[in-house]
């Protein structure tokens, strides 16, 4: 079988976790690297030397019409990611795009279609979707373990506004949002997937914190049917990570706290620890910016 061949768009710290990842691949390499940035660009040399002849360039447009591929990475600004979508779509490319996928729900549509039209994958990076602990939970709501979902309350905390203070992260016209829009998406992501509920109205407290973007945010949703839930994101935190998800149904509850799992089943049963052996797949460290 012929490798896969993949043009890596935006080479910063994400996207050098791609590469690392695709690079382990038998079926797969690297065709080209695209950044406008020539300290990304160096680095990628200094730290995947195999990768010293790969073609760089620093605009999307020259790479498509110069470079013979199958598939793009794109790992740029929010802003950017409708523009160069399109762009790879239209030379015939699979996308795989880093959340937070597009900015707003009509380029969302319209990246959609497109994809639909000229029959390409579009995939947006959101890996909890793979990951044992929620696929162990996504297994045990899809059974019916935990009866009608009555309620989720969801939590993440990370020290994101230090941690992206003086990046495109933190400006709004490059990122489209802050800390919700960027790894809250995540928490929002796995929560609507997990129990395929639709919200039906929000409600939102933010704080910026002297920002142009939303660092902190409390929401609380109410979801067709009846079910209630809450999402806490925390970008003011000074602890690296946490993210926590209680989903509580009419016939137990189940907890993930940060990579563990607890499960009560029936009326005041205790929160029981489950081992790694129960899920589908290991348990794997959540990823930090």
């Amino acid at each position: 079988m012929n490798k896969v061949r993949f043009l890596m768009i935006g080479v910063g710290g994400m996207g050098q976790a791609h590469i690392r990842r695709i690079v382990n691949l038998k079926d797969a390499e690297i065709v080209a690297l695209v950044d406008p940035s020539e300290k990304s660009i160096a680095s990628v040399k200094s730290n995947f030397p195999h990768l010293s002849d790969v073609k760089v360039f620093t605009h999307l447009n020259d790479a498509l019409d110069a470079v013979e591929a199958d598939a793009a990475i794109i790992v740029t600004p929010h802003s950017q990611h409708f523009e160069q979508g399109m762009a790879c779509l239209h030379a015939g490319l699979h996308v795989l795009m880093e959340k937070p996928f597009v900015a707003g729900s009509a380029d969302a549509l319209k990246i959609i279609e497109c994809a639909n039209k000229v029959n390409r994958h579009l995939v947006v990076g959101y890996q909890r979707h793979t990951e044992g602990p929620y696929l162990y939970l996504k297994q045990l709501i899809e059974n019916g373990e935990l009866g009608e979902i009555r309620f989720i309350s969801a939590y993440q905390a990370q020290a994101w506004l230090e941690g992206t203070r003086g990046t495109w992260r933190q400006n709004k016209e490059l990122s489209c949002g802050g800390q919700l829009n960027d790894s809250g998406s995540h928490l929002i992501d796995v929560v609507l997937w997990l129990t395929q509920l639709n919200p039906e109205s929000v409600l939102a407290h933010i704080d910026n914190r002297g920002t142009e973007v939303d660092i902190d945010s409390a929401l609380t949703v109410r979801f067709e049917g009846g079910a209630m839930g809450t999402l806490n994101v925390v970008g003011s935190a000074n602890m690296n990570w946490w993210e926590d998800i209680s989903i509580h149904g009419t016939k137990g509850s189940a907890l993930y706290r940060n990579g563990e799992i607890f499960i009560s089943k029936g009326l005041n049963a205790p929160a029981s620890p489950v081992s790694e052996s129960s899920s589908p797949l290991p348990a794997t460290q959540m990823p930090t910016l």
